[in-house]
């Protein structure tokens, strides 16, 4: 069940990812080359998201693009509307991994957690 919702909520963020860079790749609107750049990374990121694959890695990336967009350029806020909804669910995924249903889990395998017990004195 973990793995169906990590499923869930990678195909909800990548969907999202998805859909809002292919509008604002197809109406540009006479963006800087900058601000035309971050449609493409979102295209790249969401697709690697509904795939699962480097998750890990695309969720961080994902993360300090949506911050480095508040932080740098607040006027883009307005036409590219990185959610900071969809910032914390990148970065749950960051934190979580990609689960059991996913192209990581395919060709790294099953990530187990082992504690092993307290030794007694």
């Amino acid at each position: 069940m973990p793995g169906i919702g990590l499923l869930v909520l990678r195909l909800a963020i990548g969907a999202k990812l998805v859909i809002e860079a292919s509008s604002y790749m197809l109406d540009q609107q006479g963006l800087k080359l900058e601000a035309s750049l971050l449609p493409l990374l979102a295209l790249g990121i969401g697709t690697a998201f509904v795939l699962g694959l480097l998750t890990r890695l695309v969720a961080g990336v994902a993360v300090l693009a949506g911050a480095a967009v508040y932080v740098w350029h607040p006027a883009w806020v307005s036409f590219l509307n990185p959610n900071l909804d969809t910032i914390c669910m990148a970065l749950a995924i960051a934190l979580l991994g990609p689960g059991a249903i996913s192209l990581d889990a395919y060709f790294f395998g099953p990530r187990k957690i082992v504690i092993p017990p307290l030794a007694r004195s």
